[in-house]
């Protein structure tokens, strides 16, 4: 589906054109695709408020993660801590401990 000239600013950042876009073709969902839209948490609560499921993080949590200094701070709280191990995240280290030993039973 064609949503505008080849300019970016005409096209794919113009967000009414991509919900124009999507209610046209019966979508469910948006994926932002990379960069751009991607970050722009107004976009995020655009197709919210459309009906549509935004395929990314909430507006919200990409308004956080653009100020770094918030960001880092929010992660350093306890009820928001990841363990990465692999494809596979916990939330505690229990949890961690449970995943990393599945790992290592597959390993063996």
């Amino acid at each position: 589906m064609c949503i505008g000239p080849a300019a970016s600013s005409a096209s794919y950042l113009n967000i009414p054109a991509i919900i124009s876009a999507a209610e046209v073709t019966d979508a469910e969902a948006i994926h932002p695709g990379y960069g751009f839209l991607a970050e722009n948490p107004d976009f995020a609560e655009r197709v919210d408020k459309s009906g549509f499921i935004f395929i990314g993080p909430q507006a919200e949590t990409i308004r956080l993660m653009g100020d770094k200094v918030n960001a880092n701070k929010s992660w350093r709280r306890p009820e928001c801590r990841a363990y990465r191990l692999g494809r596979s995240a916990a939330r505690c280290p229990e949890e961690a401990l449970k995943i990393a030993r599945k790992s290592v039973t597959r390993l063996s």
